[in-house]
């Protein structure tokens, strides 16, 4: 690894401790579109997952049982069927195409940001296809990009679900769609054992992230800090459409 791509991996290792810290999906949204600044999507993409497992498991731990076993039950299914379809588009599309692809789930999550508070307010009926199409493009999003949050998140919101059954929920589903992408980014040849080496580095970065994200969250106001992700997952999106 060059020294730029060393402090970008590192810099994204925090973002990740951040956001499993519980600064939230927005600040994870910044990993993919920060790595490729420096290397390939397909790359960008594996080597944010074995870091993104790690905080998955670090948030597993601390929210261990606290899920909705019945909404797991629907979503994951087809979030597998999203995963293999993503895993097939990061296969087959240039780096140029992927760009612009990374650079509109990015400004998907920033338009979802912007009505998210208004998602939970809905008059809602649950209908199963929903949690289907749901699972099916979080699985989609998270292969080509890590960026399942968005539809997940949306759905769940409508649930009205408890704070700690939400996150817990979200958890589990991540880790596990997380799980099931690692094989398929191996098989499809974006990784290997060896670039697991590079990315121990961002262990530490992790779980420092992790720590200083459990504070930070009570020392700003969540508007002000939801401002500064939502500027910076545009300026990533811009710089992705402009490299």
């Amino acid at each position: 690894m060059t020294l730029n791509v060393l402090l970008i991996v590192a810099a994204a290792s925090l973002i990740i401790g951040l956001s499993k810290g519980g600064l939230g999906p927005g600040a994870g949204m910044l990993v993919t579109p920060l790595l490729s600044l420096a290397m390939p999507v397909p790359e960008a993409v594996a080597m944010a997952l074995p870091l993104l497992l790690l905080g998955d498991f670090f948030a597993l731990r601390l929210y261990w049982k606290q899920w909705s076993p019945y909404h797991i039950r629907l979503l994951l299914p087809f979030s597998v069927v999203g995963v293999l379809l993503g895993i097939a588009v990061l296969a087959s599309l240039p780096d140029a195409a992927l760009r612009i692809l990374l650079a509109v789930f990015t400004l998907i999550a920033v338009a979802y940001k912007t009505v998210s508070d208004r998602i939970s307010s809905l008059t809602y009926r649950h209908h199963n296809w929903h949690a289907y199409l749901a699972g099916g493009a979080s699985g989609f999003t998270s292969a080509v990009a890590n960026a399942g949050a968005p539809p997940f998140t949306t759905y769940m919101l409508l649930q009205k679900v408890s704070p700690v059954e939400f996150i817990g929920t979200t958890t589990l589903f991540f880790i596990t769609v997380n799980l099931i992408k690692l094989p398929t980014m191996i098989t499809a040849g974006f990784m290997d054992i060896s670039d697991f080496g590079g990315v121990l580095l961002g262990v530490p970065l992790v779980l420092a992230g992790a720590w200083l994200g459990r504070r930070f969250i009570d020392m700003v106001q969540p508007r002000v800090f939801d401002g500064i992700m939502t500027g910076m997952l545009v300026l990533a999106a811009v710089m992705l459409l402009a490299k």
